[in-house]
Formats: C-alpha cells, structure tokens, sequence
C-alpha cells in the first residue's frame, strides 16, 4: 500500500483525509439528528441550536489553539510549513474547546441541565471515520506512531514500521460506542454518558500519545497530553460518582489503555 491512498472518483484521484472527513461531518449530523428524534431531547430546539453554535464556534478555535501550541516547535525546526501549523486541527482540542463553548452558551442561555448524551454516539462515529482518513493518508498527517518491532506494525512511506495509532483510535471509538449504547439506560444522572466518553477519550488520547512521536512540551509530554490532564482534571469531581461507588468496566478500561501506552 502506497500512502497517501487516493480514492479513484471517475477521472478523479481524491485525497484520502478530504474524503473521510466530509464523511465524518456529514454522517456524525446525520446520526444526531437521527438520535434526537428517537432519544429525549432535554432542551428546546432554540436552546439545543445555541448549544450546537457554541460547540461549533469553541471547537473551532480549540482545535487550531492545542494544534499550534502542539506542532510550534515543529514549525520552529523547519519540519512543518507555515501553513500546515496555521490550517491544521487538534481533536483533543476541539473536544475540550467544544466543551468550553457549550458551558459558556448555556450560561448565556440560562441552561443548567446537561447537554451532552445526544452527542456520544455521533463524537464516536465522526472520530472513527476521521481516524480513517488520517490512517490513509499516511505521514503527512502527522498522526502515526513511533517505530514497532509488532507484527501489525504499518510502513507508512518512510521505511519504518510505525505503530498505527490512528486505527488504534477508530477501533477504540467502536468500543466506547457499544460501551456507552449498552449504559445509556443505566446511567445515574443526565449527562454522564457524555462525562464518560469524554474521560474516556481524553484518558485514551494521554497514553496512545506515548506512541507518537511528538514534540514533547514538558515531563516527557506533548501539548496534547497536557490539554488532555487538564481535561481530566475538569472531570475529576464526577469520578466517585462514574467509577469508584462500584467496579466499573470503563474504569478497567481507562488503566489500561494509559499503562498500554506508557509501557509501549
């Protein structure tokens, strides 16, 4: 396989990342809406469209802030462009700026009820479909992993067999999918399904970076790694709650995958 893996369209050659990510948006809006006409939908579609504004507008800028802070020494070392530091996008950062701009447009609003559970399932999806595109588009993303001497290890073009972190992440988001379909009904306040795959992600995102090779901003961990403790410290009020009044599966779940990514 030679990376990036154009996608024949007729007399076109598509550009693998161009491709799954229009996907990602359009399949992750579909399912949304799909869900909120089968879930109950707490707000009133005037609130719920705010809500979505504020979550647009805050990923936006969060993506591009984590990404810049993540890839600046890069750009100061001559191995990124101008352009690729200015136009590329952090997930974790427009998770946790997404986040950021619902909690200020529900103050605005006068909202205090929980917003996020309808969300779950189209974050999973549209990652799932992202982490694809990354994949296929190979080096340039910037998204592989350190060498491996692992079987399923991928050559992306340079030679060396680097772990796939991109499918380690697309194929996590289908766990956390049926995990959290398979919670939705059991969860003991509104908006833990969302609290979950957040802390979830976020703790994922901390240890699978340890397989990356990034620039690493302080301790031994990138920019990203940091926006993902901050992340986990917001969240660290609702982990009696999640995890700790019994032996939750996530909770396994969550050791693992930061003991996986440390050791390897």
């Amino acid at each position: 396989m030679t990376f990036p893996v154009f996608l024949p369209l007729g007399p076109w050659r598509l550009h693998p990342h161009l491709v799954f990510e229009a996907l990602a948006y359009f399949l992750a809006a579909r399912l949304f809406f799909w869900l909120k006409r089968r879930w109950a939908d707490p707000l009133q579609p005037a609130t719920r469209l705010g809500v979505v504004a504020g979550a647009a507008l805050g990923a936006g800028l969060g993506s591009r802030l984590v990404h810049l802070l993540d890839e600046l020494p890069l750009w100061f070392a001559g191995q990124v462009t101008g352009m690729q530091l200015l136009t590329g996008k952090s997930l974790v950062g427009g998770l946790l700026g997404g986040l950021l701009g619902v909690e200020l447009a529900k103050r605005m609003l006068g909202e205090t009820r929980s917003t996020g559970d309808l969300f779950v399932l189209p974050l999973c999806l549209g990652i799932f479909l992202g982490r694809l595109g990354c994949f296929f588009t190979g080096l340039e993303d910037h998204t592989y992993g350190v060498p491996t001497s692992l079987p399923w290890g991928v050559d992306f073009g340079d030679g060396l067999s680097r772990h796939p972190t991109q499918l380690y992440e697309a194929a996590f988001m289908v766990v956390v999918a049926a995990m959290s379909l398979f919670l939705r009904q059991r969860e003991a306040r509104e908006g833990d399904l969302f609290r979950r795959f957040m802390v979830l992600d976020l703790a994922f995102r901390l240890g699978v970076d340890f397989l990356k090779p990034d620039p690493r901003l302080w301790l031994g961990m990138s920019a990203i790694q940091w926006a993902c403790v901050a992340g986990l410290l917001y969240y660290a009020r609702d982990f009696p709650r999640l995890w700790l009044r019994r032996v939750h599966p996530s909770a396994v779940l969550v050791l693992l995958v930061c003991a996986t990514g440390v050791l390897l």
